[in-house]
């Protein structure tokens, strides 16, 4: 199998000139273009050869190059049907790369993983478009794909978002919903200059370890998720307005009122006040309440 090529800047510009390749604005497209930086992110993904990954937008196959020579088996899913004559050309000789000329979010990622992996847990690398990071994470978790871990640059802001505590300006509905589902680890951060075109934003790599089991048990998990975004959708709310009004919470008020009482918080507590636990608590509480 052929060493990587891609993580150096003047191989890159030598392929999107061949092929003359005009980068998409709508694709979030930002090439990577440090070979340190790549090899942190294999690293992080603890990537062997016992792994089948899942990578999102492989751009012109530069991370693929890298996990295909870690991994056992890569799945690329690209967006762009541009790239897909680049990636033939740049992956042509590892032999263990399946290329998917698909929209993420529209592809059933788990019946793939059934088909490709025998529905064994896979990992997920990508360099992920910062404008759909958040469906993109969210849609692998709530469709019970099943994940080992998820090692993904991201926007710098976005991964300190989820891995926040209560009371931050910056927890919200991001930050409980990976930790419900994953322990998140900052791995690097990733300036502008590592990237082409720069980005205007500073990066980060972040894992995402899938817990063995959710640290909370919850009755209904669709509801506390609802309960969960509709205490974040208005922020300046106390928590028992923002439920009140949420239009997808089908709750008599008077049962969201005696389900926070019971949290022993107090009327005026802020849905941002609350820790995964205490949410945790109050979706089971109003469960409990909506059968009696």
């Amino acid at each position: 199998m052929a060493e990587p090529t891609l993580g150096i800047p003047q191989n890159t510009i030598e392929v999107l000139k061949k092929y003359n390749f005009s980068f998409q604005k709508k694709y979030g497209q930002n090439f990577l273009i440090d070979t340190h930086v790549l090899d942190k992110i294999i690293r992080a993904a603890g990537i062997t050869e016992d792994d089948c990954v899942l990578e999102i937008g492989p751009g012109i196959g530069t991370m693929t190059q890298y996990l295909a020579q870690a991994a056992g088996k890569v799945i690329a899913v690209e967006i762009d049907k541009a790239l897909i004559p680049i990636l033939s050309d740049t992956l042509s000789s590892y032999y263990n790369v399946t290329i998917i000329n698909d929209d993420v979010l529209k592809l059933d990622i788990r019946k793939l993983v059934e088909e490709e992996n025998e529905g064994k847990p896979i990992k997920v690398v990508a360099n992920l478009p910062y404008y759909i990071t958040t469906p993109i994470i969210m849609g692998l978790y709530e469709n019970h794909v099943p994940i080992e871990s998820i090692t993904v640059m991201v926007q710098k802001e976005v991964a300190d978002r989820m891995q926040e505590e209560p009371g931050s300006k910056d927890y919200g509905a991001l930050s409980l919903a990976v930790q419900y589902y994953a322990e998140p680890y900052i791995v690097a951060n990733v300036p502008p200059n590592c990237f082409m075109p720069r980005p205007k934003v500073g990066s980060a790599v972040i894992r995402l370890t899938s817990h063995k089991k959710p640290p909370v048990e919850v009755e209904d998990e669709k509801l506390l998720f609802r309960l969960i975004r509709a205490s974040f959708n208005q922020r300046r709310k106390t928590l028992a307005n923002g439920l009140k009004n949420s239009p997808e919470l089908d709750v008599p008020k008077e049962v969201i009122m005696e389900c926070i009482e019971e949290l022993g918080r107090g009327a005026s507590i802020r849905g941002e006040a609350l820790s995964l636990e205490e949410f945790a608590a109050l979706c089971n509480s109003i469960s409990r309440k909506m059968r009696e």
